[in-house]
């Protein structure tokens, strides 16, 4: 675990990376995970590409804002319970303080045609950052040929774009097949024991 300094020296980094992660941060929790994938994955590697795959999966399909999912998460990680605690702090420091400073110029910006094109040009930027970060993550399936993962993610993509389900139905569809996919190879190594063991009976 290293020695009390080291912990705090790495506290303090992941404080100072998470905050200034939300507080540039413009279009919802998606842009986070993916900005996070960026400095703790390519640029720190405190977590591994798989690991935060698993980290954004659980960040979105668990209840709450998919920012503080992810933040408690990845500062569980690379912190234990008290890197939640900093990354959770960090995450809500910066909206709070920009909301609060919004809401007493909220009649200036509501009504300004400079801030509705910068909100604009902002939504281009927030797709082509998903969009960028989704196809750089989902082609490591591709490459690593895990062909079952790129069917299970086309056909989830396929039933919420075009065939409107239900995001939670897709979800849960998703998590029993992730289930069946690690219980049958530990059934079939349990019933090639348990004939392995009957064979050796005289």
């Amino acid at each position: 675990m290293g020695t009390k300094k080291e912990r705090l020296s790495r506290l303090w980094a992941l404080f100072c990376s998470v905050l200034y992660l939300n507080t540039f941060t413009f279009g919802g929790g998606f842009v986070i995970i993916s900005l996070m994938k960026k400095k703790f994955v390519d640029e720190k590697r405190w977590i591994e590409e798989d690991e935060m795959l698993d980290l954004a999966a659980i960040a979105q399909s668990s209840p709450g804002s998919i920012a503080i999912n992810s933040s408690i998460l990845v500062g569980y990680k690379v912190g234990g319970a008290a890197g939640t605690i900093v990354a959770v702090l960090a995450t809500v420091l910066p909206p709070l303080i920009i909301l609060t400073a919004i809401s007493f110029f909220y009649e200036a910006f509501r009504d300004n045609r400079w801030i509705a094109g910068m909100l604009k040009g902002m939504q281009a930027c927030v797709a082509a950052i998903v969009l960028e970060v989704a196809c750089s993550m989902g082609m490591n399936f591709v490459a690593e040929k895990q062909i079952r993962s790129c069917v299970v993610m086309a056909a989830a993509f396929a039933a919420v774009f075009f065939l409107e389900v239900n995001v939670i139905y897709v979800i849960v569809i998703c998590i029993v097949l992730g289930i069946a996919h690690s219980a049958v190879p530990l059934l079939r190594q349990r019933s090639k024991q348990k004939k392995g063991g009957e064979r050796r009976e005289p």
